[in-house]
């Protein structure tokens, strides 16, 4: 692609590609694609733990670092200013790809897990009290469970969770039983990393504020694969990591309305989250600032940014469209095999295949197909309810992007019956 990765102007100046995405060429973007694994070309099936980064992105790092590196809002001179003028404009990206009113309700962390953690400390703990009652489900990933069970410890509330049927779909009818006045939050993943089932979140956050809950969407498995718009949905607060979007680890994004993130306490202090500090009394910084203490994560932010450029470029429509079509052939091929299960089969699902096959260990099976150059994720994928539900320890999971191919489905679905020689099945 035709792209100009000076920070003065990091955006994509080629035009977005009219018709369906060519693969071809946008793996030519990825150099980590091509490369060897035990003599075996790469095939990277293990997109929801992280992606791998387009060479648009890689550029705006070594560009920050090597012409813009200072730090910001502290500076007069011109590498302070310049550095500033791209971090802003990174949130104010960031605010566009979630379609936020303001940038100030966009504040960097860095990820999923600190952002949620971030409301579950400042809200959590300032506003629930005894007997309130946080509502989660049963397929959450740890950070959104973990913290939630410190904010309860911390003020006395109660945790809820709504159960899943055998599909792996959530039982609304159970949230709706479960649902009262005593209901202060509720915290459901978008899409679930374990399973991949695509949870009704405009739906449950309707009902949720029928009882004047405040909702916490975990988007990290969602705003990578399709459009996310927080205004639409009506949450309080939204979160993904920039890592599964195709940019560098360490930062993400933590939405929240602006009218929670006034009331809310900082959650770190430090330099730049302050106004005035005095041995007697400190006053906060407005927002955004209020919760981003110390030097941020400024290089990956402005990546973050340039992440968030190209897939916007490509149009998340058309990578929604292409990793669903990649799934359901996945789906199909794999159930060739015999004694392979596929755990959770939800009628809506992103590009995620957990499955288990009959005598194999998944450990056992990520081992095999690792060897034939497949990078699949296998064991309770920070999902250890969600894996008691199903009565398992642990499952394989091959998850897409759209840099995937039909091809490399067939070097899975060869490699899956590898394992069964191995073990004589």
């Amino acid at each position: 692609m035709n792209m100009d990765p000076t920070l003065e102007n990091e955006t994509l100046t080629a035009p977005a590609p009219d018709g369906p995405l060519d693969i071809e060429k946008i793996r030519m973007d990825f150099p980590a694609l091509h490369q060897k694994i035990y003599g075996k070309p790469l095939v990277y099936l293990d997109n929801a733990a992280t992606t791998q980064k387009p060479s648009w992105v890689l550029n705006v790092i070594q560009t920050y670092y090597v012409c813009s590196n200072a730090n910001v809002h502290r500076g007069l001179h011109f590498l302070s200013e310049r550095a500033t003028h791209t971090y802003e404009y990174a949130r104010s990206k960031a605010q566009r790809f979630l379609n936020a009113a303001d940038s100030a309700e966009i504040i960097f962390v860095r990820g999923t897990t600190e952002a949620i953690n971030l409301v579950a400390h400042s809200y959590g703990r300032t506003f629930l009290k005894p007997g309130d009652e946080i509502i989660l489900t049963a397929i959450e990933h740890h950070s959104n469970i973990v913290p939630w069970q410190l904010a309860a410890e911390a003020s006395g509330a109660k945790i809820r969770v709504i159960p899943v049927n055998d599909k792996g779909e959530l039982i609304l009818e159970e949230y709706e039983r479960i649902l009262s006045e005593r209901t202060k939050v509720v915290a459901v993943g978008h899409v679930s990393n374990a399973l991949g089932t695509i949870n009704p979140v405009h739906r449950i956050i309707e009902m949720a504020h029928r009882f004047g809950a405040v909702t916490l969407v975990d988007g990290a498995q969602a705003a990578p694969h399709m459009d996310v718009d927080v205004q639409e949905l009506n949450c309080d607060f939204y979160a993904f990591s920039g890592h599964k979007l195709y940019g560098p680890t360490g930062i993400g994004i933590l939405y929240g309305k602006r009218e929670l993130l006034e009331k809310m306490p900082p959650y770190q202090g430090g330099g730049e989250m302050i106004r005035e500090v005095g041995f007697d009394r400190t006053t906060y910084a407005d927002l955004p600032h209020k919760f981003e203490a110390g030097t941020p994560h400024i290089a990956g932010s402005v990546a973050l940014g340039a992440a968030i450029d190209y897939v916007k470029h490509l149009g998340l429509g058309k990578i929604a469209a292409y990793e669903h079509a990649l799934l359901h052939e996945a789906t199909e091929k794999v159930s060739e095999i015999s004694g392979l299960r596929i755990v959770g089969t939800a009628s809506e699902k992103s590009a995620i295949l957990s499955f288990v096959m009959e005598g194999v260990h998944p450990h056992d099976i990520g081992t095999i197909v690792d060897r034939e150059g497949i990078a699949i994720r296998v064991g309770h994928h920070c999902a250890q309810p969600a894996m008691k539900r199903f009565g398992l320890p642990a499952t394989a999971r091959a998850s897409f992007s759209f840099y995937n191919t039909p091809e490399e489905i067939d070097r899975l679905v060869a490699g899956l019956r590898k394992v069964k020689e191995v073990f004589a099945l």
